[in-house]
This record gives C-alpha cells, sequence and structure tokens, in this order.
C-alpha cells in the first residue's frame, strides 16, 4: 500500500508539473495571438482593397486581355504551402497536409514555409522546390516575393495551369480553416464592384493605359494577398495552439483531481489497516 501511495504522489507532481508548462504555453500564445490578430486585420484590409482595384478595372473594361487573366491548359499547379515551425498546435498542421494530398499531384512543383512539414512532404514524395526549411516565424515581406514571382514565372511560361496558396485561414478565435486560395490567374468577383457612391454614377478613368496598370497592379496584389494569408495561417497557428493547450491543461487539471481522490482513498484505507492491526493486537493481548 505504502509504494502505491508513493507512486499516486510521483504521478500527481508530474502532472501538476505538465500543467505548469502547458498553462505557461497557453498564455503566451494568447498574447501572441492578439498581436498577431491585431497585424493581420490592417493588412487584410489592405490586400482587400487591391483585389477590389483588379476586379473593378477588369469589369469596366470588358473583353481585356491580359496575360495574368488568361488559363492555360497546363494541368500542373504551383502551390506555396504555409505550416508552422513548432509543433503542440493540435491539427493545425496535419489539416494542411491533409488537403495538400488532395490538391496536389506529386508533380506539382511547391513550396513549403514552414519547419513542421518539411520531412514529411519529403517523404510522401512532393516536388518541394525549396532545398532546405524555410522558417515561417517572423517571415518578412522580401522573402515571399521571391516564391510569388516564381510562379508567376511558370505561370507565363505556361509550366503550370494556376498558382495557389494553401493555407488556414483564420474565421475566428475557435475556428481555423484550411484552405486554398488562387492567386494566378485572376478570378474576377463581380459581387465586389460598386457602379455608384451616395447615388451618383462613378465614372473611372485610367491612365496611362489599362494594360501598363494592371501590369503593375496584379504582380503587387498577389504579392500581398501571400504575405496576408501568411498573416492568417500564423494568427490561426497561435489560436490553435492556445486551444490545444487550453485543453491540456483542463485535462491535467482533471488527472490531478482523480489522482488525488486515488491517493486519499489508498491513505485512508492505509490508516484503517494500520487501526485493525492494533485492535487485534489489543484483543490477542
Amino acid at each position: 500500500m505504502a509504494q502505491s501511495k508513493q507512486a499516486l504522489r510521483s504521478r500527481i507532481k508530474s502532472v501538476n508539473s505538465t500543467r505548469k508548462i502547458t498553462s505557461a504555453m497557453e498564455m503566451i500564445a494568447n498574447a501572441k495571438l492578439f498581436r498577431q490578430r491585431t497585424r493581420m486585420e490592417a493588412n487584410r484590409e489592405y490586400a482587400e482593397r487591391l483585389q477590389q482595384m483588379v476586379n473593378e478595372i477588369v469589369y469596366r473594361n470588358p473583353g481585356l486581355e491580359h496575360e495574368l487573366l488568361k488559363p492555360n491548359d497546363s494541368p500542373r499547379k504551383f502551390a506555396i504551402i504555409f505550416c508552422s515551425d513548432l509543433g503542440l498546435c493540435g491539427g493545425y498542421n496535419q489539416n494542411i497536409l491533409k488537403l495538400a494530398r488532395s490538391e496536389l499531384t506529386k508533380e506539382d512543383p511547391v513550396y513549403l514555409v514552414g519547419t513542421s512539414l518539411y520531412r514529411s512532404m519529403i517523404e510522401e514524395g512532393f516536388n518541394l522546390l525549396n532545398e532546405g526549411p524555410i522558417s515561417s516565424d517572423h517571415i518578412q515581406f522580401e522573402t515571399l516575393k521571391p516564391l510569388v514571382e516564381e510562379g508567376e514565372r511558370q505561370y507565363n511560361q505556361k509550366e503550370v495551369g494556376c498558382v495557389q496558396l494553401i493555407y488556414t485561414r483564420f474565421v475566428n478565435t475557435m475556428t481555423f480553416r484550411p484552405t486554398v486560395d488562387q492567386l494566378l490567374p485572376c478570378v474576377f468577383d463581380e459581387s465586389k464592384i460598386t457602379d455608384t457612391h451616395d447615388g451618383m454614377f462613378i465614372e473611372t478613368l485610367f491612365e496611362p493605359s489599362v494594360t501598363s496598370i494592371l501590369n503593375t497592379l496584379i504582380p503587387m496584389m498577389i504579392q500581398d494577398v501571400a504575405y496576408s494569408d501568411w498573416m492568417e495561417s500564423t494568427t490561426s497557428e497561435q489560436g490553435s495552439r492556445r486551444m490545444a493547450m487550453k485543453t491540456a491543461t483542463d485535462n491535467a487539471d482533471e488527472l490531478s483531481e482523480q489522482l488525488l481522490l486515488e491517493y486519499n482513498k489508498a491513505r485512508q484505507a492505509a490508516i484503517t489497516q494500520e487501526i485493525t492491526e492494533i485492535v487485534g493486537g489489543s484483543d490477542a493481548v
């Protein structure tokens, strides 16, 4: 019985130590989530405005021909995938890997941003273009820009039929959705067009020409959309980690209570047995 109590004390101590770690990680993830979400929402507005500008130009110029607006016949897809550098974030990385398996073939060129899935994707035979892992923590816009430019180059040369981003969209602090975002060819969304403002018809003049504007605007837009999607992914990562650590902390509390109850039962049983032995010995005397 003494050994049983000692084992229970050891387990309670171990569970409580683990709880301290998961609780601290939950607080850190919560602070990072708040900071990253503020940055994400500020940049999301800028990216959406760029997309609206491209939509407006295409809408007001029917029959417009531009290489980045026309699909081509290549069956291959160019993809940039965002995952985390660290683990302990629930199903965040595995959900991205599952989506990549369903969307891509082993011949599709892929850039992976994040180190967690690098070894797994190599073992599964994905066509990774980066020779080594690219860290996703504190990534800069200048780091993503050449990756998007490589996708644009392959699309212009008809080596691939589309350029995609595979990332985790931040819906709210409890919901994170693995998503595919198509960068090229640009998809025209007529629902975002506004023809009037306060009842007045809007007429837009483009100088020097529509094609010249799109030559600059579309690459700028897809680069910023890529950066915006990375921000969505990192925000989702911190939210997923916060939820995972909260669940682990709650489980540790529940397990600690169960072990403490078992320990008290064992302790009570030991005391009862000692009293019984004392009484039995007294009767024998």
